[in-house]
């Protein structure tokens, strides 16, 4: 049987030598289009950090001022004033217009929804809630609930559960999960589904049992109980 042949040294370094020719000459031929791309790449990434910085930061900032006197007027339950302003100061509907592009124009959607929740103006809650985007613990299953709660002043129990059934979902809660469990059992309840109403009463009582809605559970077992068996 024939020896294969030593591979030579003298063969593998010509080789990497034609191979850095090669790419020399590559360069040599494309200097003109590669310093142009080098330059609207540097050009991009000082553009973006000087719209950040000059640009989305102020204007973040200012919109966070000037949100601060109409979170006030919510946290006193004074809706029209924090949704319109009060002549000095933007409500959150201005800071929504005026400020599209910042974080706090986001959370003004989550204040208005509720704000518009609490005033009754239900279909435009909804609106502003599902514009706002979230994935903090609270804010997002409050979110989703909320807009449950829209959903049922509408009379439209199926819609609202199915936002109910997200809210308790998202997240490990002690809080809110019993609190959204119990309204999606007791919308199961009212469409006449007693055994998916029992099952959620029941991971309250198994899950949350010393949260408000689980030292009060057994109430709301025994009910559905009596038509189940």
């Amino acid at each position: 049987m024939a020896k294969k042949k030593k591979p030579d040294p003298q063969d593998k370094l010509q080789g990497v030598e034609s191979a850095l020719s090669k790419s020399e000459q590559f360069i040599e031929d494309n200097q003109k289009i590669l310093t142009i791309i080098t330059l609207v790449i540097v050009v991009i990434v000082v553009g973006y950090l000087g719209f950040k910085r000059f640009l989305i930061e102020p204007t973040e900032n200012e919109a966070q001022s000037q949100m601060f006197v109409a979170e006030q007027y919510f946290e006193r339950d004074s809706f029209n004033l924090a949704l319109y302003g009060d002549g000095n100061y933007f409500g959150f509907l201005d800071i929504i217009d005026e400020y599209r592009i910042t974080k706090a124009a986001n959370l003004a959607h989550y204040y208005s929804g509720i704000s518009l929740l609490r005033l009754g103006e239900f279909e435009t809650a909804i609106d502003y809630l599902k514009k706002f985007e979230s994935d903090d613990h609270m804010l997002a299953p409050l979110t989703q609930g909320a807009i449950g709660d829209a959903y049922l002043e509408l009379e439209d129990a199926t819609e609202a559960l199915k936002y109910y059934e997200r809210a308790y979902s998202m997240k490990e809660n002690a809080f809110l999960n019993p609190i959204y469990l119990l309204k999606a059992g007791q919308v199961y309840e009212s469409l006449g589904d007693c055994e998916k109403a029992l099952e959620r009463y029941e991971m309250i009582k198994t899950n949350y049992p010393e949260s408000q809605e689980g030292r009060n559970i057994d109430k709301y077992i025994s009910r559905v109980q009596v038509y189940i068996d």
